[in-house]
């Protein structure tokens, strides 16, 4: 009856204190930044889920504009990160992997596609998943793009002030 219990990763001993990096002293203020900040994220795409609900049969517009979004705010991190913000150790643990990472919700995402199927929806089902696509991997792209043509031009203004 007693099964032995498979590992998640195999490689991994999970009872060799030096294969457990979560154990190591300088991981634990990126575990809590990343605690802290998907605590907020969390809380942020529960707000939008209250102030848009939707039926099972229902478009799920609280999931879509959270993921869309997130995606949007995910190229903007990470463009800041690369561009301005280098070197700053808990920066994307905080808000990349903890307030966008609790924020956005492709798990979500997969189960409003299942529970509009079974609710009789397949047309809003398909057009949720097809929709989401063709918005969040642009969002990403744009939200890197714009920021990216955002800095070009605050950097050369910047450089015009301190020529005059």
């Amino acid at each position: 009856m007693n099964e032995p219990v498979t590992p998640v990763d195999p490689d991994v001993d999970v009872h060799a204190p030096a294969m457990r990096g979560e154990l190591r002293p300088r991981a634990w203020p990126v575990l809590a930044a990343i605690s802290a900040g998907g605590v907020l994220g969390a809380l942020g795409r529960f707000a939008v889920s209250v102030a848009l609900p939707h039926g099972p049969g229902g478009f799920p517009w609280s999931t879509f504009l959270v993921n869309v979004s997130g995606c949007l705010l995910i190229g903007v991190l990470m463009t800041l990160i690369d561009q301005v913000w280098t070197g700053r150790r808990l920066l994307r643990p905080f808000w990349g992997v903890g307030v966008l990472g609790g924020y956005t919700t492709f798990s979500t995402y997969v189960l409003d596609i299942h529970t509009a199927l079974r609710a009789g929806a397949p047309g809003v089902a398909l057009a949720y998943l097809a929709a989401t696509l063709v918005a969040a991997l642009p969002a990403v792209w744009a939200g890197g793009a714009l920021t990216s043509q955002a800095l070009a031009i605050a950097r050369r203004r910047s450089e015009r002030r301190r020529q005059r």
